[in-house]
């Protein structure tokens, strides 16, 4: 694997977790780099050396238009594919694949593609979110073995990590707009591409977005997460709730599910690391969602480097309100002629499970856009240490909010010849609404039965 020479800050491969544990994450003339040559969030300012990929430039919150149901326009609707990867030439370009893109074309070498196009590095977010991610780069410090955070504000711990755990707290943090409320889908194919559709409403809050937020007094809690299964008729009602802690060694998640059928709230513990997905029909754990979720605590995470790599970026045009979810969802995999590829620089994480803990996934390896903290790709290997998923994001500027985050969230199962899709919305009544408000008494366990009615 190529590194880059800029890849590393603070003397990266000398530090373990037990350091990282114990010290904030740079001194102030480390941190003093970010919005000179590294951008605001961490990433390398400047491009590569042939210019495939380009300096970093935030993009303007007009961009594009939106229309009346707050679905955003393709600023790049008019550029072409530089060229197309397909199984008979992805052999040049394997340099640039993780091994689960690499092996989706030899799984399904007929239809699966990669529409390569001109790199744009426009991810922004608010000042305000800028400045806390600058004040964490000296305060923020990692505790209990690396499973909690210590000294945070907002977003993005470690903008410029030594370890692979921050890079993985980073994702976790990673800034989605303080709080939204979405109406989004997910369907899981057969292998011929028949599929139903689960519909969510999902709720979620930072803590410092809470109207009874106090900053003096922060707590433990990350965020709050509220789902509501919509349809079918036969799951409606349903609904979750999780307290996303950041120390989950010191408290661990909370989780409680409502039961329509039953009209009975209750604890949910398997709501984490591997208990399975909601409605997902076997094809995602607990923390499969949003590509990784929840405590770091079961894996030991080595930071390998960074790489230069396609993944999936701009995805105006999969996130189109014009599409059908018959256009999106096809056998095997998605529509790929829906999806943009971009040459991006990715941090290169790989977790392996830890001695004595328990997960269906013995090891996993991250790769992760420098630019948004966002998980690109994950492939997932199973006891035998054989891939067996293979997770791909079609990430999207919310340029309009200044969000980074994603249009689709699809994973692959290489084994079965299924797949999981999730985040669309193409044919919903909104897009993602950003400045949900809300207090913690709409959070609770009480507040779930009222949420839960059909």
């Amino acid at each position: 694997m190529k590194i880059t020479k800029s890849l590393f800050h603070a003397g990266v491969l000398g530090l373990s977790l037990l350091a990282t544990s114990v010290i904030a994450a740079v001194p102030q003339a480390e941190a003093d780099k970010l919005g000179k040559s590294l951008t605001p969030m961490g990433a390398e300012m400047a491009g590569n050396a042939d210019g495939s990929i380009p300096a970093w430039k935030p993009m303007a919150k007009n961009a594009g238009t939106v229309d009346s149901k707050g679905f955003l326009s393709n600023p790049f609707a008019s550029e072409k594919p530089l060229f197309t990867i397909t199984a008979q030439n992805v052999d040049q370009y394997k340099d640039k694949l993780a091994p689960g893109q690499y092996a989706m074309f030899k799984r399904y070498p007929e239809t699966f593609k990669m529409p390569v196009y001109p790199s744009h590095r426009g991810a922004t977010v608010p000042d305000e979110v800028f400045a806390a991610i600058k004040k964490n780069a000296t305060n923020t410090k990692l505790v209990s073995g690396g499973n909690g955070l210590e000294n945070f504000e907002t977003a993005i711990p470690f903008p410029i990590p030594k370890s692979g755990v921050e890079v993985i707290w980073n994702h976790i943090t990673r800034y989605r707009g303080g709080s939204v409320t979405r109406l989004v889908t997910q369907a899981t194919p057969q292998p011929n591409g028949s599929f139903s559709l689960v519909y969510f409403q999902d709720q979620f809050v930072f803590r410092d977005k809470m109207k009874d937020y106090d900053p003096a007094n922060p707590g433990n809690i990350l965020f709050y997460f509220k789902q509501k299964v919509t349809a079918p008729a036969r799951l409606a009602g349903g609904v979750l709730l999780v307290h996303e802690t950041l120390d989950q060694v010191k408290e661990p998640r909370s989780a409680w599910v409502y039961n329509a059928g039953q009209r009975r709230v209750r604890r949910a513990p398997q709501v984490s690391y591997d208990g399975p997905g909601t409605a997902a029909d076997g094809l995602r754990t607990s923390d499969n969602l949003d590509m990784f979720n929840g405590a770091p605590d079961r894996y030991d995470w080595k930071l390998e480097g960074k790489k230069e790599m396609y993944i999936g970026s701009d995805a105006y045009k999969l996130d189109d309100p014009k599409l059908k979810y018959t256009d999106i969802i096809k056998a095997g995999h998605i529509n790929q002629d829906l999806a943009r590829y971009e040459l991006r620089r990715v941090w290169h994480v790989v977790a392996t499970l830890k001695e004595g803990q328990r997960h269906i996934y013995a090891k996993r390896d991250f790769y992760i856009d420098e630019d948004t903290w966002q998980a690109a790709v994950i492939d997932h290997y199973d006891g035998r240490g054989q891939l067996w998923r293979v997770g791909e994001a079609h990430a999207e500027n919310y340029y309009d909010k200044q969000v980074p985050w994603y249009a689709l969230e699809a994973l692959y199962d290489l084994q079965s010849g299924r797949y999981l899709a999730l985040g669309m919305k193409n044919e919903e009544k909104s897009a993602y609404d950003f400045g949900f408000t809300a207090t913690t008494s709409d959070f609770t366990p009480a507040a779930l039965r009222q949420d839960g009615v059909r």
